[in-house]
């Protein structure tokens, strides 16, 4: 191409981003109209200057290089692909640009063609966007945490009503309490996972692990409400390992278990484990809805759900698209298959692990739920939840003991003859103490290990970090295994 050619000059100079043609020295032999604006210099200033003169000082030294190797290998392409990239103005100002190179070949050598588009505006969306994105994720964990406290104490509450109601319609009620407290929570953790997935706070930890303890921890969690709906639940046995993160693969398969209840009417769900070449496939399969071929690719979409027609489904359409973004941070494969009026059949691929390094598990005796008395410091800074914890302690044959901090903890105790036989502490109380600075307090006051539950609105990966031989439940608690976990620790010790 010749640049002294008119119609060239016109095509360059009407081009949409500043363009600047150098040739194979690095030399600047034209530059269109555009540059001015975003760059600063008129374009005549720029013919006969080596093109590093538009980097920051920075990449002047590297850059004859790539220059190099793009003639060695010449193709239209963009420019630093996935690196950000900038240009330095005239008046010395850095700007973030994306750089689009053409090579286009004469007989006496190889010219490009390189159009630069600031890109400043853009990146600041982008940065607003991530921002954001950060608020929303700050505004939900507080959100989460100031909202479980009032769902924890109405746990506690509703236990302690059902453990004194003796009329079947009473119990009926408070039943149907717990099943809508049951259900905001669930709520609220769909919202929380989304929220520290689209973070990136959450962090995989593989190893092996036996798939049939998922299998019965889900078939614990889900029977009830199968059998409420009038569906069966069928956990076929599996000998399966799987190489995953047995907590984030647990949540996949609940989030897959309960929506396969929530849209099946009639029939049964099933949880299986298939041995392939690939890994280890495990299916859950319903006799429910099924999906029409049209939205199969939608339902892994946040807040999209299935038409069932006036009957509007549970949750926030929030599960599937839990599932996918799990699913990609464990590097494994979900399908689905279904067939509208038939039921679906959705599968995990994951890959498989080895029997031999797992370490066998270590045998305790189950504990009663039969009361067993004991003295019990309860330290949190929320009135109501102290109260509700409490009242149900107290019914249940405990003695009880309050506190709101670490210092009227230690006020509680009159010395060692007088220690608590179990502590139960939030995690987070006022002024910026912890939890664990209350077991410490206790510990040394009584000069023992006295054994702790701690207890968190606050759903952080890193508080378990922080607790050493504690028991910890997040807020709210699953009131029975509260009560299972206190008397365990009391019979024990």
């Amino acid at each position: 191409m010749d640049v002294s050619n008119e119609l060239a000059r016109r095509l360059l100079d009407g081009a949409p981003d500043p363009s600047v043609i150098v040739d194979g020295a690095g030399t600047i032999i034209y530059a269109n109209a555009r540059v001015t604006d975003a760059l600063g210099y008129a374009p005549e200033e720029l013919q006969g200057l080596n093109v590093e003169c538009l980097l920051p000082e920075r990449f002047r030294e590297v850059h004859p290089a790539h220059r190099s190797r793009f003639c060695k290998n010449p193709e239209p392409r963009p420019m630093g692909a996935a690196r950000d990239l900038f240009a330095l103005r005239k008046d010395g100002v850095e700007i973030p640009v994306s750089i689009s190179l053409s090579p286009v070949q004469r007989s006496d050598g190889m010219l490009v063609c390189a159009a630069i588009r600031d890109v400043s505006d853009a990146k600041e969306v982008e940065r607003q966007l991530v921002e954001a994105n950060r608020a929303k994720s700050r505004f939900l964990a507080a959100a989460s945490h100031d909202l479980r406290q009032p769902i924890q104490t109405l746990n506690l509450l509703n236990r302690a009503a059902k453990s004194r109601a003796t009329d079947p319609t009473h119990l009926q009620i408070i039943d149907k309490q717990q099943k809508a407290l049951d259900s905001i929570a669930r709520l609220l953790n769909s919202l929380l996972d989304i929220s520290k997935l689209e973070a990136g706070v959450v962090r995989p930890d593989i190893e092996d692990c036996e798939v049939q303890m998922i299998f019965d921890s889900l078939h614990a969690e889900f029977e009830d409400q199968a059998r409420d709906k009038g569906l069966e639940l069928v956990v076929e046995r599996c000998n399966g390992v799987a190489r995953s993160d047995p907590r984030l693969l647990t949540q996949i398969l609940e989030n897959l278990v309960g929506n396969a209840i929530r849209y099946t009417q009639q029939g049964c769900v099933r949880l299986r484990c298939m041995h392939k070449d690939v890994g280890i496939r495990l299916q859950v399969l319903d006799t429910g809805l099924g999906i029409p071929a049209g939205e199969l690719e939608r339902i892994f979409e946040e807040f999209h759900q299935v038409d069932t027609g006036s009957d509007r489904p549970d949750g926030l359409g929030l599960g599937l698209s839990i599932v996918k973004r799990t699913a990609q941070l464990l590097d494994c494969l979900v399908e689905v298959e279904s067939v509208p009026g038939k039921g679906s059949v959705f599968s995990v691929v994951v890959p498989e692990g080895d029997r031999t390094s797992l370490v066998p598990e270590t045998q305790t005796t189950s504990s009663s739920d039969t009361r067993i008395g004991g003295r019990i410091l309860i330290v949190d800074d929320e009135p109501a939840v102290v109260d509700a914890t409490r009242m149900l302690l107290e019914m249940e044959g405990f003695v009880v003991m309050t506190a709101a901090c670490s210092a009227e903890a230690v006020s509680c105790i009159d010395g060692p003859g007088n220690a608590p036989d179990i502590v139960i502490t939030d995690y987070h109380l006022r002024s910026g103490e912890t939890g664990v600075g209350v077991i410490r307090a206790v510990r040394d006051r009584v000069q023992a290990p006295v054994p702790v539950i701690l207890v968190s609105g606050d759903t952080s990966e890193r508080i378990p970090a922080d607790i050493d031989d504690t028991v910890f439940f997040k807020k709210p608690v699953d009131v029975d295994e509260l009560l299972r976990e206190i008397r365990r620790q009391i019979d024990s010790a």
